[in-house]
């Protein structure tokens, strides 16, 4: 546990160094809040709400990209050797980097809220412990995501191109960037099968709907058994050394860390829940928008 929190510590001072953990934790959630808020909301607090969860889920999404370019720049350069001399195992560096992104992901979030209430009037951010349980499964998910990119690339250039390739379906195909319900019927079909809808629709139901943790339990548990598989194959596969060799059953194991939401995404197409949510979530922002349309004085 000592060794844990040490490394813990280490980790969060080399991250507040590193300039693209600063973008992705930092200046891009921030920007996509005022972007959502100020622009697509046009600063009212109703559609502000609406649009917290997919703000909040992009941070808590973004963390993958830097803890998963950092541990393999750490792994280039040497510094995991440094590491691996000290009495640690595997284990204890991917829980420590886990932890030292979910310490720095968390006071983001709280800034985020402090400006919805402060400078956007949002008066009510509905079920917060769901919302606290949501950020925690996706930092942590998520962050165990970037570990098996770290584990499965070998250079720089290889971990930013699978991170590409990674983050544009989680952000465009998930609701995150635009309302789920805009989305074509293909893509909506394709975003079923991704670990972001469901971090997005649980954390805008408990958000928008103030929904109790009950109702929101698939989209949780669905995440947080993606977190455990995910963890434990980066412990299987990660790698101290960059001349080590990658097994070539990496990958495959790699993508497995997918089932659960193959899964899920099958069951969904059957059962609907999640579209039936998203609507639901878009039409009470259309209505309450027209309300407040009709409720204006006519010249």
């Amino acid at each position: 546990m000592t060794n844990l929190v040490t490394l813990t510590g280490v980790r969060m001072r080399l991250a507040l160094r590193n300039k693209m953990f600063f973008f992705f934790s930092v200046v891009m959630p921030l920007g996509f809040f005022f972007l959502y808020s100020g622009v697509f909301a046009k600063g009212d607090p109703h559609a502000v709400r609406f649009f917290l969860g997919p703000v909040l889920a992009l941070n808590v999404m973004g963390s993958f990209w830097g803890l998963s370019a950092t541990l393999v720049m750490y792994r280039e350069q040497g510094i995991l050797r440094r590491f691996h001399v000290a009495p640690v195992s595997s284990a204890d560096m991917l829980a420590s980097s886990v932890l030292a992104n979910f310490a720095l992901t968390l006071p983001t979030v709280l800034v985020i809220l402090a400006l919805a209430r402060f400078v956007f009037h949002v008066r009510n951010f509905g079920n917060l412990p769901a919302l606290f349980l949501f950020v925690c499964v996706g930092t942590v998910a998520f962050g165990s995501l970037g570990l098996v990119v770290a584990s499965i690339t070998n250079t720089m250039q290889e971990t930013q191109v699978l991170n590409q390739l990674l983050w544009l379906p989680l952000i465009f195909f998930s609701g995150a960037t635009f309302p789920f319900e805009y989305l074509p019927k293909v893509v909506k079909s394709v975003g079923l099968f991704l670990p972001a809808t469901y971090l997005v629709t649980g954390m805008q139901q408990a958000i928008f709907f103030s929904k109790p943790m009950s109702q929101l339990l698939t989209y949780f548990l669905s995440l947080a058994f993606w977190l455990i598989l995910s963890f434990f194959v980066a412990a299987q596969l990660f790698r101290w050394e960059p001349e080590v060799k990658i097994p070539r059953n990496a990958k495959l194991w790699a993508a497995a860390t997918i089932i659960p939401f193959v899964i899920l995404g099958f069951w969904e197409q059957t059962n609907g829940r999640l579209l039936f949510e998203a609507q639901s979530a878009f039409r009470a922002l259309n209505q309450q928008q027209d309300s407040q349309s009709s409720d204006k004085p006519k010249n």
